[in-house]
């Protein structure tokens, strides 16, 4: 079923928000200091392709804490932002509900990446 899942998602609307870390990871690449950064977005964007059968841990230390600000301030609040409106909309129907479920999953780790470990169920 995720498979289908992953297939469906990825005809309709998952590559957009695929695209949409991609971008922020090549503007945090712009810099040295950012590179790390942009990174994660890069392994990020695997679960806006695929995001079904995979669920996401949180943790973290201070230093997580400190990217977390900074990733919230410069690019985490527009990205969610984006991938909440996706949701909602997609939860207008029954049909759309779980890949509206998909966006809000997305939509949190947007929020706060670092420190976010992507595990399959």
């Amino acid at each position: 079923m995720s498979f289908l899942g992953n297939v469906i998602w990825f005809l309709t609307g998952g590559f957009i928000s695929a695209l949409g870390w991609f971008v922020a990871g090549l503007l945090w690449c712009i810099t040295v200091i950012g590179i790390p950064v942009g990174v994660q977005c890069f392994k990020l964007a695997s679960i806006s392709l695929c995001p079904f059968g995979k669920s996401i841990r949180g943790g973290g230390s201070a230093a997580k804490f400190i990217l977390n600000v900074l990733w919230f301030i410069f690019s985490g609040l527009e990205l969610a932002i984006v991938n909440f409106l996706f949701g909602c909309i997609l939860c207008i129907t029954i049909i759309g509900i779980p890949f509206g479920k998909q966006y809000f999953k997305i939509a949190k780790l947007a929020l706060a990446p670092f420190g976010a470990e992507v595990v399959r169920d």
